[in-house]
Protein backbone atom coordinates (compact mmCIF):
# COMPACT_ATOMS: atom_id res chain seq x y z
CA UNK A 1 0.00 0.00 0.00
CA UNK A 2 1.58 3.22 -1.13
CA UNK A 3 1.46 6.07 1.58
CA UNK A 4 1.77 9.40 0.53
CA UNK A 5 3.16 12.34 3.03
CA UNK A 6 1.57 15.92 2.89
CA UNK A 7 4.13 18.40 4.33
CA UNK A 8 2.12 21.47 4.95
CA UNK A 9 4.13 24.60 5.54
CA UNK A 10 4.98 25.77 8.43
CA UNK A 11 3.73 29.15 10.43
CA UNK A 12 7.04 31.12 9.93
CA UNK A 13 8.68 32.47 13.17
CA UNK A 14 10.23 35.35 13.56
CA UNK A 15 13.05 36.13 16.76
CA UNK A 16 14.16 39.64 18.29
CA UNK A 17 17.15 38.25 20.52
CA UNK A 18 15.64 36.35 23.29
CA UNK A 19 12.59 36.78 22.25
CA UNK A 20 10.48 35.06 19.76
CA UNK A 21 6.83 34.79 18.13
CA UNK A 22 4.65 33.31 15.50
CA UNK A 23 4.45 35.78 12.09
CA UNK A 24 0.92 35.33 11.14
CA UNK A 25 0.28 37.61 7.90
CA UNK A 26 -3.13 38.10 8.04
CA UNK A 27 -3.61 39.03 11.57
CA UNK A 28 -0.42 41.65 11.13
CA UNK A 29 -2.78 43.15 7.94
CA UNK A 30 -6.20 43.02 9.63
CA UNK A 31 -4.16 45.33 12.59
CA UNK A 32 -2.94 47.48 10.36
CA UNK A 33 -6.24 47.94 8.71
CA UNK A 34 -7.93 48.22 12.09
CA UNK A 35 -5.41 50.97 13.33
CA UNK A 36 -5.48 52.81 10.32
CA UNK A 37 -9.52 52.63 10.15
CA UNK A 38 -9.92 53.65 13.98
CA UNK A 39 -7.40 56.86 13.47
CA UNK A 40 -9.64 58.05 10.19
CA UNK A 41 -12.42 57.24 12.41
CA UNK A 42 -11.13 59.13 15.28
CA UNK A 43 -10.18 62.41 13.12
CA UNK A 44 -13.22 62.49 11.54
CA UNK A 45 -15.12 62.49 15.07
CA UNK A 46 -13.19 65.20 16.51
CA UNK A 47 -14.03 67.07 12.77
CA UNK A 48 -17.37 67.13 12.77
CA UNK A 49 -19.13 69.62 14.74
CA UNK A 50 -20.75 72.88 14.91
CA UNK A 51 -17.61 74.66 13.51
CA UNK A 52 -17.03 72.03 10.87
CA UNK A 53 -13.00 70.99 10.04
CA UNK A 54 -11.46 68.99 7.28
CA UNK A 55 -9.76 65.98 8.19
CA UNK A 56 -6.22 67.24 7.17
CA UNK A 57 -6.39 70.10 9.24
CA UNK A 58 -7.21 67.80 12.41
CA UNK A 59 -4.30 65.45 11.59
CA UNK A 60 -2.29 68.52 10.79
CA UNK A 61 -3.10 70.11 14.84
CA UNK A 62 -2.72 66.53 16.06
CA UNK A 63 0.82 66.99 14.99
CA UNK A 64 1.35 70.17 16.32
CA UNK A 65 0.52 72.43 13.40
CA UNK A 66 -2.93 73.89 12.86
CA UNK A 67 -3.80 77.49 13.90
CA UNK A 68 -4.53 78.72 17.15
CA UNK A 69 -8.44 78.71 16.83
CA UNK A 70 -7.95 75.37 15.27
CA UNK A 71 -6.00 74.12 18.69
CA UNK A 72 -8.48 75.53 20.87
CA UNK A 73 -11.65 73.85 19.43
CA UNK A 74 -9.86 70.66 18.47
CA UNK A 75 -7.35 70.22 22.03
CA UNK A 76 -9.70 72.23 24.62
CA UNK A 77 -13.49 71.25 22.91
CA UNK A 78 -13.45 68.27 21.34
CA UNK A 79 -10.55 66.07 22.37
CA UNK A 80 -11.83 64.73 25.32
CA UNK A 81 -14.94 63.12 23.54
CA UNK A 82 -12.93 61.70 21.03
CA UNK A 83 -10.18 60.27 23.24
CA UNK A 84 -12.68 58.81 25.74
CA UNK A 85 -14.33 57.10 23.17
CA UNK A 86 -10.79 55.83 22.00
CA UNK A 87 -9.62 54.47 25.54
CA UNK A 88 -12.73 53.07 26.37
CA UNK A 89 -13.17 51.04 23.13
CA UNK A 90 -9.68 49.82 23.65
CA UNK A 91 -10.32 48.77 26.97
CA UNK A 92 -13.81 47.13 26.63
CA UNK A 93 -12.47 45.51 23.59
CA UNK A 94 -9.45 43.50 25.77
CA UNK A 95 -11.81 43.00 28.23
CA UNK A 96 -13.98 40.80 26.56
CA UNK A 97 -11.41 39.66 24.71
CA UNK A 98 -9.62 38.31 28.12
CA UNK A 99 -13.10 37.09 29.70
CA UNK A 100 -14.05 35.33 26.56
CA UNK A 101 -10.69 33.52 26.65
CA UNK A 102 -10.72 32.73 29.70
CA UNK A 103 -14.26 31.12 30.25
CA UNK A 104 -13.78 29.67 26.45
CA UNK A 105 -17.54 31.17 25.87
CA UNK A 106 -18.52 34.16 23.33
CA UNK A 107 -21.03 35.33 25.98
CA UNK A 108 -18.50 36.17 28.73
CA UNK A 109 -18.09 39.56 29.00
CA UNK A 110 -18.18 42.19 31.69
CA UNK A 111 -21.81 43.25 30.83
CA UNK A 112 -22.30 39.31 31.15
CA UNK A 113 -20.82 38.74 34.41
CA UNK A 114 -21.76 41.89 36.15
CA UNK A 115 -19.29 44.02 36.30
CA UNK A 116 -20.11 46.89 34.58
CA UNK A 117 -23.78 46.12 36.14
CA UNK A 118 -22.01 46.67 39.73
CA UNK A 119 -20.10 49.65 38.65
CA UNK A 120 -23.53 50.99 38.01
CA UNK A 121 -24.79 50.11 41.11
CA UNK A 122 -21.98 52.13 43.36
CA UNK A 123 -21.85 54.65 40.87
CA UNK A 124 -26.00 55.55 41.30
CA UNK A 125 -25.56 54.80 44.83
CA UNK A 126 -23.50 58.02 45.36
CA UNK A 127 -25.36 59.96 42.58
CA UNK A 128 -29.03 58.87 44.50
CA UNK A 129 -27.99 58.66 48.59
CA UNK A 130 -25.28 61.54 48.55
CA UNK A 131 -27.26 64.40 49.36
CA UNK A 132 -26.08 68.20 49.88
CA UNK A 133 -23.34 67.17 52.32
CA UNK A 134 -21.57 65.36 49.91
CA UNK A 135 -22.20 67.33 47.10
CA UNK A 136 -18.55 67.37 45.98
CA UNK A 137 -17.68 64.02 46.20
CA UNK A 138 -20.42 63.04 43.39
CA UNK A 139 -18.61 65.43 40.61
CA UNK A 140 -17.15 63.43 37.87
CA UNK A 141 -13.90 62.76 38.98
CA UNK A 142 -15.80 61.34 42.23
CA UNK A 143 -18.08 59.38 40.26
CA UNK A 144 -15.66 57.98 37.79
CA UNK A 145 -13.69 56.50 41.09
CA UNK A 146 -17.17 55.01 42.14
CA UNK A 147 -17.77 53.19 39.24
CA UNK A 148 -13.48 51.69 39.26
CA UNK A 149 -14.94 51.03 43.01
CA UNK A 150 -17.31 49.32 42.26
CA UNK A 151 -16.38 47.02 39.25
CA UNK A 152 -13.46 46.31 40.97
CA UNK A 153 -15.21 44.48 43.90
CA UNK A 154 -17.97 42.97 41.91
CA UNK A 155 -15.28 41.38 39.39
CA UNK A 156 -13.51 40.02 42.62
CA UNK A 157 -16.70 39.00 44.32
CA UNK A 158 -17.69 37.14 40.75
CA UNK A 159 -14.09 35.69 40.77
CA UNK A 160 -13.94 34.14 44.46
CA UNK A 161 -17.95 32.91 43.93
CA UNK A 162 -16.76 30.95 40.70
CA UNK A 163 -13.46 29.67 41.97
CA UNK A 164 -13.67 25.80 42.73
CA UNK A 165 -10.35 24.92 42.56
CA UNK A 166 -9.93 26.64 39.09
CA UNK A 167 -12.41 28.21 37.02
CA UNK A 168 -14.92 26.98 34.84
CA UNK A 169 -16.15 29.22 31.75
CA UNK A 170 -19.76 27.75 31.96
CA UNK A 171 -20.00 28.31 35.64
CA UNK A 172 -18.51 31.81 35.90
CA UNK A 173 -20.78 32.97 33.65
CA UNK A 174 -23.77 31.45 35.58
CA UNK A 175 -22.28 33.15 38.47
CA UNK A 176 -21.81 36.73 36.70
CA UNK A 177 -25.42 36.70 35.28
CA UNK A 178 -27.14 36.23 38.61
CA UNK A 179 -24.65 39.07 40.04
CA UNK A 180 -25.51 40.79 36.99
CA UNK A 181 -29.11 40.56 37.98
CA UNK A 182 -29.12 41.43 42.00
CA UNK A 183 -26.97 44.47 40.86
CA UNK A 184 -29.71 45.54 38.34
CA UNK A 185 -32.35 44.92 40.74
CA UNK A 186 -30.13 47.49 43.62
CA UNK A 187 -29.70 50.02 40.74
CA UNK A 188 -33.50 49.60 40.44
CA UNK A 189 -34.31 50.10 43.84
CA UNK A 190 -32.12 53.19 44.07
CA UNK A 191 -33.47 54.86 41.56
CA UNK A 192 -37.51 54.00 43.13
CA UNK A 193 -36.40 55.42 45.97
CA UNK A 194 -34.32 58.64 44.88
CA UNK A 195 -35.09 62.06 44.16
CA UNK A 196 -36.41 62.94 40.74
CA UNK A 197 -33.41 65.31 39.81
CA UNK A 198 -31.01 62.55 40.87
CA UNK A 199 -32.57 60.06 39.04
CA UNK A 200 -32.71 62.28 35.89
CA UNK A 201 -28.76 62.27 36.68
CA UNK A 202 -28.31 58.98 37.08
CA UNK A 203 -30.51 57.55 34.19
CA UNK A 204 -28.31 59.72 31.73
CA UNK A 205 -25.60 58.51 33.39
CA UNK A 206 -26.70 54.17 33.11
CA UNK A 207 -26.86 54.77 29.37
CA UNK A 208 -23.73 55.33 28.77
CA UNK A 209 -22.05 58.34 27.25
CA UNK A 210 -19.55 60.07 25.94
CA UNK A 211 -20.92 63.67 26.42
CA UNK A 212 -19.22 66.37 28.35
CA UNK A 213 -16.21 64.52 28.81
CA UNK A 214 -13.12 66.61 30.91
CA UNK A 215 -9.88 65.99 30.53
CA UNK A 216 -9.50 64.54 34.68
CA UNK A 217 -11.67 61.67 33.30
CA UNK A 218 -9.87 60.63 30.31
CA UNK A 219 -6.73 61.19 32.10
CA UNK A 220 -7.76 58.66 35.25
CA UNK A 221 -8.93 55.98 32.52
CA UNK A 222 -5.89 56.64 29.78
CA UNK A 223 -3.16 56.09 32.28
CA UNK A 224 -5.05 53.35 34.28
CA UNK A 225 -5.35 51.14 30.61
CA UNK A 226 -2.05 51.70 29.71
CA UNK A 227 -0.57 50.49 32.82
CA UNK A 228 -2.91 47.47 32.65
CA UNK A 229 -2.32 47.02 29.11
CA UNK A 230 2.01 46.64 30.30
CA UNK A 231 0.52 43.52 32.75
CA UNK A 232 -1.59 42.08 29.88
CA UNK A 233 1.33 42.20 27.56
CA UNK A 234 3.80 40.63 29.86
CA UNK A 235 1.44 38.00 30.49
CA UNK A 236 -0.11 37.02 27.53
CA UNK A 237 2.45 35.27 26.11
CA UNK A 238 2.44 32.39 28.92
CA UNK A 239 -1.62 32.50 28.65
CA UNK A 240 -1.24 31.44 24.72
CA UNK A 241 -0.61 27.53 25.96
CA UNK A 242 -4.02 27.55 27.90
CA UNK A 243 -6.30 27.61 24.69
CA UNK A 244 -4.87 23.95 24.14
CA UNK A 245 -5.82 23.03 27.84
CA UNK A 246 -4.77 23.14 31.49
CA UNK A 247 -2.90 19.76 31.33
CA UNK A 248 -1.26 21.15 28.33
CA UNK A 249 -0.10 24.26 29.85
CA UNK A 250 1.26 22.78 33.01
CA UNK A 251 3.54 20.29 30.79
CA UNK A 252 4.82 23.61 29.23
CA UNK A 253 5.71 24.64 33.12
CA UNK A 254 2.81 27.47 33.16
CA UNK A 255 0.98 28.50 36.52
CA UNK A 256 -2.60 28.54 34.67
CA UNK A 257 -4.03 29.40 37.85
CA UNK A 258 -1.56 32.48 38.08
CA UNK A 259 -2.00 33.66 34.89
CA UNK A 260 -5.91 33.53 34.58
CA UNK A 261 -6.14 35.55 37.98
CA UNK A 262 -3.99 37.99 36.98
CA UNK A 263 -5.46 38.71 33.41
CA UNK A 264 -8.92 38.04 34.74
CA UNK A 265 -7.83 40.99 37.48
CA UNK A 266 -6.49 42.87 34.19
CA UNK A 267 -9.91 42.62 32.49
CA UNK A 268 -11.71 43.86 35.53
CA UNK A 269 -9.80 46.64 35.84
CA UNK A 270 -10.25 47.32 32.12
CA UNK A 271 -13.67 47.44 32.33
CA UNK A 272 -14.05 49.50 35.19
CA UNK A 273 -11.79 52.22 33.61
CA UNK A 274 -14.01 52.25 31.05
CA UNK A 275 -17.23 52.84 32.61
CA UNK A 276 -15.83 55.40 35.12
CA UNK A 277 -14.92 57.35 31.80
CA UNK A 278 -17.74 56.44 29.58
CA UNK A 279 -20.51 54.57 32.27
CA UNK A 280 -21.90 51.28 31.16
CA UNK A 281 -21.78 51.24 27.07
CA UNK A 282 -23.36 48.10 26.59
CA UNK A 283 -22.48 45.03 24.05
CA UNK A 284 -18.64 46.62 23.32
CA UNK A 285 -16.94 43.95 25.01
CA UNK A 286 -18.99 41.23 23.49
CA UNK A 287 -19.24 42.30 19.99
CA UNK A 288 -15.62 43.38 19.54
CA UNK A 289 -13.59 40.64 20.45
CA UNK A 290 -16.12 38.19 17.96
CA UNK A 291 -16.08 40.60 15.02
CA UNK A 292 -12.00 40.74 15.55
CA UNK A 293 -11.91 37.17 15.94
CA UNK A 294 -13.84 37.02 12.33
CA UNK A 295 -11.97 39.06 10.78
CA UNK A 296 -8.27 37.86 11.53
CA UNK A 297 -9.58 33.95 11.04
CA UNK A 298 -8.22 33.32 14.81
CA UNK A 299 -9.50 30.47 16.75
CA UNK A 300 -9.22 32.82 19.94
CA UNK A 301 -10.32 36.67 20.28
CA UNK A 302 -7.19 38.36 19.26
CA UNK A 303 -6.54 41.03 22.04
CA UNK A 304 -4.95 44.04 20.13
CA UNK A 305 -7.62 43.44 17.32
CA UNK A 306 -10.51 42.82 19.78
CA UNK A 307 -9.33 46.24 21.06
CA UNK A 308 -8.63 48.35 17.72
CA UNK A 309 -12.52 46.95 16.93
CA UNK A 310 -13.78 48.32 20.14
CA UNK A 311 -12.24 51.41 19.57
CA UNK A 312 -13.59 51.71 15.88
CA UNK A 313 -17.03 50.24 17.09
CA UNK A 314 -17.49 52.76 19.73
CA UNK A 315 -16.02 56.25 18.02
CA UNK A 316 -18.10 54.99 14.67
CA UNK A 317 -21.54 54.65 16.96
CA UNK A 318 -20.29 57.64 18.65
CA UNK A 319 -20.44 59.59 15.14
CA UNK A 320 -23.62 57.97 13.96
CA UNK A 321 -25.48 58.94 17.29
CA UNK A 322 -24.61 62.54 17.01
CA UNK A 323 -24.94 63.10 12.82
CA UNK A 324 -27.02 60.78 11.22
CA UNK A 325 -29.97 59.73 14.14
CA UNK A 326 -32.59 62.76 13.70
CA UNK A 327 -32.07 62.95 17.72
CA UNK A 328 -29.07 63.26 19.00
CA UNK A 329 -28.67 60.52 21.42
CA UNK A 330 -26.06 58.61 24.04
CA UNK A 331 -23.88 56.40 22.68
CA UNK A 332 -25.27 53.11 24.60
CA UNK A 333 -28.76 53.47 22.62
CA UNK A 334 -26.70 52.26 19.47
CA UNK A 335 -24.34 50.15 20.57
CA UNK A 336 -27.33 48.60 22.22
CA UNK A 337 -29.13 48.61 18.73
CA UNK A 338 -26.19 47.07 17.16
CA UNK A 339 -25.16 44.18 20.12
CA UNK A 340 -28.85 43.22 20.84
CA UNK A 341 -29.06 41.31 17.71
CA UNK A 342 -25.26 40.63 17.74
CA UNK A 343 -25.98 38.53 20.76
CA UNK A 344 -29.42 36.77 19.81
CA UNK A 345 -26.89 35.84 16.49
CA UNK A 346 -24.59 34.14 19.17
CA UNK A 347 -27.25 32.35 21.07
CA UNK A 348 -28.83 30.82 17.66
CA UNK A 349 -25.40 29.61 16.85
CA UNK A 350 -24.88 28.23 20.02
CA UNK A 351 -27.91 26.39 20.24
CA UNK A 352 -27.46 25.05 16.51
CA UNK A 353 -24.50 23.71 17.19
Amino acid sequence: MNVTVVKRPMTPGVRLGRVSFVWRPRIALVTLTLTVAAFLVFCLSIAVGDFPLGLPRVIATLFGGGEQVDQFVIMDLRMPRAAAGLVVGIALGVSGAITQSIARNPLASPDILGITGGAGAVAVFLVTMSGGAAAAVTGSVGLSGAALAGGFLTGLLVYVMAWRRGIDGFRLILIGLSVSAVMEAITTWLLVTADIRDVARAQAWLVGSLDNRSWDEVGVALWGTLAVMVVVVCVGFQFKPMHFGDDVAAGLGVRYSLVRAVLLLCAVLLAGFAVSAAGPVPFVALVAPQVAMRLTKSPTPPMVAAGLTGALLLIGADLVARTVLPVSLPVGVVTAAIGGPFLVYLLVRANRR
